[in-house]
């Protein structure tokens, strides 16, 4: 079953939930605990992931589903380079998961799936599962999405150009995922404007608020990514 939970532990972060309950009808899923933890500074977020990780790794956590929002924030993966960065000196944090440069802010949905996966040595197939899952999901909001042959994210791909509106970037240890995706909903798109975004110069970004052409909120899109992405999880997890 999923286990949803509303309040962080106890001495953590205190952080209540921004958006409404979801009961994911038909979504029948083995120990993934659900976490909606609103507007989260990226730090604690992070520090709480690697707690999480550690407990499941030692068997003493259930699998879990983080979704939440940062504060605007640049945070670099491992194959960041240094022209990638912003130009103005604006900081970064560079952390412990693949993938390069990319930005996270209000009006961006984040998850991070905390699961042992049941192939510990699939991490590709994990992140196909993930995307699958984005497709899926910007498909009920009649948004046409695609993966992007050795690029990885969600893509679209049309007359207008090629533009992301998903990234992935993950880091597994002992066979337990952690970091995750970040999918663009209706956030300030120009803080894009001063870094390349996951390395890539020859293509754009974009947002499903952009895409629709109307404002669109996180709690209207979050049950819909859940449901997915939890089912994904399924699939592949122990």
């Amino acid at each position: 079953m999923v286990g949803i939970n509303w309040l962080r532990p106890e001495g953590y972060l205190r952080l209540r939930p921004m958006y409404a309950k979801t009961s994911n009808p038909g979504v029948k899923s083995n120990q993934i605990s659900v976490e909606h933890l609103g507007l989260v500074e990226y730090k604690k977020a992070w520090e709480y992931q690697r707690e999480i990780q550690a407990g499941v790794i030692a068997g003493e956590s259930p699998n879990t589903l983080i979704l939440l929002e940062h504060h605007s924030v640049y945070t670099a993966g491992r194959r960041t380079q240094l022209d990638e960065r912003p130009i103005d000196g604006t900081p970064v944090i560079d952390v412990d998961r693949g993938g390069k440069i990319t930005w996270h802010g209000e009006g961006q949905l984040v998850g991070y799936p905390i699961i042992k996966l049941r192939n510990r040595n699939d991490v590709v197939g994990f992140v196909r599962e993930i995307e699958n899952a984005l497709i899926a999901a910007c498909s009920e909001f009649a948004v046409k999405t695609e993966r992007y042959c050795e690029r990885s994210g969600v893509w679209i791909r049309d007359a207008k150009g090629d533009r992301k509106i998903a990234a992935i970037g993950i880091r597994v240890a002992k066979g337990v995922t952690m970091h995750g995706f970040a999918l663009n909903i209706n956030p300030d798109m120009s803080a894009y404007d001063h870094i390349s975004p996951c390395g890539f110069t020859d293509t754009g970004v974009t947002s499903l608020a952009k895409e629709l052409g109307r404002d669109i909120s996180i709690s209207e899109v979050l049950p819909i990514v859940e449901r997915h992405i939890l089912l994904a999880l399924d699939r592949i997890s122990e």
